[in-house]
C-alpha cells in the first residue's frame, strides 16, 4: 500500500502557489475541516456564476465596458468550476453508496 505524506504534499502545493503568485489558507495545527473546504469551493463556484451572470447581463444590456472575450472567459471558469464540483459531488456519492452497501 502506498504511504502518503499528507504534510510534504501540502508543502509543495504552498511552495508552487508561492511561485505562481496565489496564496492559498494556511492549514490549522489540529488538522483539515473537510466540510469547510467543500463549503469554500461551492461558494467559490457560486461566486463565479454570478459574476458570469452580471458580465452577461450587462454585456447584452449594451454596457460599452464589457468586452465579449472577458464575458466569455468568465462563462467557462464558471463552467468547468460547475463541473468540477459535480464530479467531487459523484465521487462523494458513489463512496456513500459504498459504504453503506458494506455488509456489517
Amino acid at each position: 500500500m502506498n504511504d502518503i505524506h499528507i504534510g510534504s504534499a501540502l508543502e509543495q502545493i504552498h511552495k508552487l502557489s508561492a511561485a505562481a503568485g496565489s496564496k492559498l489558507p494556511e492549514v490549522p495545527s489540529e488538522g483539515i475541516d473537510f466540510g469547510a473546504i467543500l463549503k469554500n469551493a461551492i461558494n467559490d463556484v457560486n461566486e463565479k456564476q454570478q459574476v458570469e451572470g452580471n458580465m452577461k447581463a450587462a454585456f447584452e444590456g449594451g454596457d460599452k465596458t464589457m468586452n465579449l472575450a472577458e464575458v466569455m472567459v468568465a462563462s467557462q471558469k464558471a463552467d468547468v468550476s460547475f463541473k468540477g464540483i459535480m464530479q467531487v459531488r459523484n465521487k462523494l456519492v458513489e463512496a456513500y453508496k459504498d459504504v453503506m452497501n458494506m455488509p456489517m
